[in-house]
């Protein structure tokens, strides 16, 4: 088991359950638009944010912008341990830092002290593009090995200057090696792990390596809190991970749905049905299975392990419960129909 660190509240690692976390893209020194992002990504289920501080205006924000989030606020910081220092006196929940990016050591160990004062967590962050020259030119490319070299690197220098409290990711573009290098950091280190895939790409691209990268690692028991990057709206970013924790098998809460991919059976626009009902399902927070099926004759008895579900006919479709038939419907109706027996349940 790894170590637990606690950002504003909110507990990872040590056995506690893993959390979703996501970023704003607004400009930080835009308080307001910032905040309503957050208060945006915390309805939809993100439960710990992070905001770029590029400069000292940003850094001023931190604290104002602490005060109307219903969720911690980490910092992201880099090259100016100044802004570090900022951020954490302005209430800032985590830090995330690369310390061998921020100068000599003697700032690396103003930030630790500052944190240790506020009891702020660091995350050190290791990304594949941005490695450090001697360990690239030991191994050559960027690969498992040199990633978790310097993770190592960044924690032995925190712990020189006695902080332990700290959370590690080891993100790559490459879902081989990011996956590889955060299952070699397990073995070797107790410390939690950040996971996630780093510029995954879009909606669609992204969500799949994702869902590859930090599922895969997510089954075999590793990962103790998660990012999606995607290029999109970041509330994108929360549902994909909410959908990747459920199909992990990591957490239970929410509705999952199933839906069968169609055949020449099918006499409705099963498609179009089964979006509609899965946009719809954003908004209820009951952990049940609702199925969305596409043949009236096997739909019910194939998806008899769901709590309810539809199963469309030619001009009308059946509401079925637990695989037993409660009505028929028309087909105009199936989906609302659906959403009031959900209601009930």
């Amino acid at each position: 088991m790894t170590k637990q660190i606690n950002v504003g509240g909110v507990l990872i690692g040590g056995g506690a359950p893993v959390t979703i976390q996501s970023m704003t893209n607004t400009h930080t020194q835009d308080v307001a638009a910032t905040v309503a992002q957050i208060r945006e990504l915390a309805a939809a289920g993100c439960e710990i944010v992070r905001v770029a501080v590029p400069d000292m205006e940003a850094a001023r924000a931190v604290g104002k912008i602490k005060e109307a989030s219903p969720i911690p606020v980490v910092v992201d910081i880099h090259f100016d341990y100044k802004l570090a220092l900022e951020a954490i006196a302005a209430g800032a929940d985590k830090v995330r830092i690369n310390p061998g990016n921020i100068g000599g050591e003697d700032r690396v160990k103003a930030v630790a002290d500052a944190c240790r004062l506020h009891g702020v967590p660091i995350r050190i962050g290791v990304n594949g593009g941005s490695l450090e020259k001697p360990i690239l030119a030991k191994y050559g490319k960027i690969c498992p090995e040199a990633m978790v070299e310097s993770a190592f690197g960044h924690i032995r220098l925190l712990e020189r200057f006695d902080f332990g409290d700290v959370c590690v990711s080891l993100k790559s573009s490459s879902v081989p090696v990011t996956m590889k290098a955060y299952q070699l950091m397990s073995q070797e280190s107790d410390y939690p792990l950040h996971i996630g895939v780093t510029e995954a790409g879009t909606v669609r691209m992204g969500t799949l390596k994702s869902a590859v990268g930090i599922g895969g690692l997510l089954a075999l028991g590793v990962g103790d809190t998660m990012r999606v990057s995607l290029s999109a709206n970041p509330v994108e970013e929360v549902w994909a991970a909410r959908e990747i924790l459920k199909a992990a098998g990591v957490r239970k809460e929410g509705p999952e749905m199933v839906s069968c991919p169609t055949c020449g059976r099918t006499k409705i626009d099963l498609i179009a049905l089964a979006n509609e009902v899965e946009e719809r399902l954003k908004t209820v927070d009951k952990p049940i299975t609702v199925a969305v099926m596409g043949c009236a004759v096997n739909g019910p008895g194939e998806a008899s392990a769901a709590d309810c579900g539809i199963a469309g006919g030619i001009g009308e479709g059946l509401l079925f419960q637990k695989g037993e038939i409660v009505k028929k419907v028309p087909q105009d109706r199936l989906v609302d129909e659906l959403f009031a027996l959900i209601g009930r349940l």
